[in-house]
């Protein structure tokens, strides 16, 4: 895919995306050497595939995430391979993750593990993240990435719908860059094509070379 943008002056990056699964270590779903060892298989395919950094994302659980870390850092020194390491946690509109812990207790396994980039995806929209993304940008150290959701799906005729269209979501995106300094931007449910181009297209508007987030000042405790 990268092969088709060649020669026009940008450098791009492959993230190999790392999900959740269905099973998780803190509700004894699976014990935590068995996940780890599932996770080392992955990200030696994801080495030997060429991928830049690592997205585990949509993550649920602490304990998850520390498997699949660690996991990542494992087969990182195997290979002796450059690898990123970026994690974003799913926060529900309860305000914690699946088992009830909060963006700080979150934050404070992140910054331990030694991850290059943290942030949310999935669950919820853009609206319903901008508090906890707020607090990213008072206190997380490193880069902060953010992918929402079309907005919180509704049903409609039986079918889930996302409400959000493109040039709103681009707009949301548009404050998290110059508010609160957010990094990496992109979308998750209910966002299409046409989503990830509007969004581009405003990030193009701000600066069609580079375009520079707010400058933060955080205070990590």
């Amino acid at each position: 895919a990268m092969d088709k943008f060649k020669g026009d002056g940008r450098t791009r990056y492959v993230l190999g995306s790392i999900g959740p699964g269905t099973k998780l270590p803190t509700l004894a779903h699976i014990d935590y050497a068995s996940l780890e060892a599932s996770y080392i298989v992955q990200m030696d395919g994801l080495i030997a595939g060429g991928a830049d950094a690592v997205l585990i994302e949509t993550c649920q659980d602490p304990l998850q995430v520390k498997a699949a870390v660690n996991a990542a850092k494992i087969a990182r020194a195997k290979a002796s391979a450059q690898l990123a390491l970026f994690v974003q946690v799913t926060v529900e509109t309860t305000g914690t993750m699946l088992v009830g812990s909060d963006i700080a207790a979150a934050a404070t396994l992140m910054q331990a593990l030694g991850v290059d980039s943290f942030g949310m995806n999935c669950a919820t929209g853009p609206q319903e993240m901008g508090e906890n993304i707020g607090w990213l940008a008072a206190n997380w150290p490193n880069f902060i990435s953010v992918q929402p959701n079309a907005g919180l799906p509704e049903v409609v005729d039986g079918k889930a719908v996302y409400p959000l269209g493109p040039e709103t979501f681009a707009n949301w995106h548009k404050r998290f860059v110059l508010e609160d300094g957010v990094n990496i931007v992109g979308g998750c449910c209910g966002t299409t094509p046409a989503h990830i181009a509007a969004t581009h297209q405003m990030l193009m508007t701000l600066d069609p070379k580079r375009p520079q987030p707010k400058t933060r000042s955080h205070h990590w405790v």
